[in-house]
């Protein structure tokens, strides 16, 4: 007899023992199975069909479903996955490349018009940088690897070989699972020290219909965040985030008992949200550094120039200095302040 059929005879007869009765005795149960190994080696399709199932069957290792051998449910995210959410996010990512590329060659950065005054005004404190910098880097990390996770075995396995990719496959899952918590922790104070300063506005509405003069040039009035910083505060920070640290908790402490499908479906959140969130982010770190002359400058150091000031954020600008809003001045060059005293 062929290893095969002896093998397949050997697995039904033992499966058939632990199989519940379905209206007749373990005993012919058995014997039925070894009947079909002898007549139809290999076919053991009844068994399988009771396998794949999904129903609770008996073990000695008692658990949240520890008696399903085989989940099919699983093969549904695995075509779901690499069939359709692992292309159509890295497309997604790749044709917003191509897009700010394109339009960086044809509108280049974004320059301030007016002679600058030397008196600067302080847009972010020192707590609201390093807080701001603390989601900015350890979201970058866990997009790199997230990508990779994702997508390197498409786009950098036939590159760089086996050997590298398992190295940087590895090294990128216990980023991943290490950063996390960090990302999400930040995120949170995050959100609550800047969701005053993007509460919609009337005034945002002529910023969407003018696209911020990003377009024509034309200048467009904003608060202290334009209506383009609020939208992807909204979108990207708080509902594509926060659905990403869900998801992302759940998939990183399976010891909490849940069950397979639960992590199938937050894997399947986690993935979705995070190709979206990474491909709007391109949008925010194009214009946060090449984009828009200053802007940079103005998270690092936490000063602007007046002249800045007014041509970006005009409204805020005025409620500065007309008292409504505090923020501290300086004299001299951005890299440098000096206080005033």
């Amino acid at each position: 007899m062929k290893p095969f059929a002896v093998w397949a005879r050997s697995f039904a007869v033992a499966l058939a023992l632990i199989l519940p009765s379905t209206g007749t005795s373990v005993a012919q149960q058995g014997e039925t199975q070894q009947q079909r190994a002898q007549s139809q080696p290999g076919n053991n399709a009844p068994v399988w069909r009771d396998v794949r199932s999904g129903k609770e069957e008996y073990t000695s290792i008692k658990g949240r479903e520890t008696g399903v051998l085989v989940q099919t449910y699983g093969e549904t995210w695995r075509q779901l996955k690499n069939g359709w959410i692992t292309p159509i996010a890295g497309w997604l990512i790749a044709v917003v490349v191509v897009v700010i590329g394109a339009f960086f060659k044809w509108r280049g950065s974004i320059k301030v018009h007016g002679e600058p005054t030397g008196r600067l005004i302080e847009r972010f404190t020192p707590f609201e940088r390093y807080t701001h910098w603390v989601v900015a880097i350890s979201f970058v990390v866990l997009g790199i690897s997230g990508l990779v996770m994702m997508l390197g075995k498409y786009v950098l396995l036939p590159v760089i070989g086996y050997t590298l990719f398992a190295w940087l496959a590895q090294l990128s899952k216990h980023l991943h699972n290490f950063v996390g918590p960090v990302f999400v922790v930040s995120l949170l104070m995050f959100i609550v020290m800047f969701v005053k300063d993007n509460l919609p506005r009337l005034y945002d509405i002529k910023w969407f219909a003018n696209l911020g003069g990003m377009i024509s040039g034309e200048h467009v009035p904003s608060g202290r965040f334009n209506a383009g910083e609020k939208a992807w505060f909204w979108i990207g920070v708080v509902v594509l985030s926060l659905l990403l640290s869900a998801s992302g908790l759940v998939l990183l402490f399976p010891n909490f008992d849940q069950v397979r499908a639960v992590m199938i479906e937050a894997n399947v959140v986690h993935m979705v949200a995070g190709g979206a969130v990474i491909a709007i982010s391109l949008g925010h770190i194009y214009l946060g550094t090449i984009g828009l002359d200053g802007a940079y400058e103005a998270m690092r150091n936490g000063y602007v120039d007046e002249t800045w000031a007014r041509e970006h954020h005009e409204y805020w600008y005025d409620d500065v200095k007309s008292g409504k809003i505090k923020a501290g001045t300086a004299m001299g060059q951005p890299d440098a302040p000096q206080a005033q005293h």
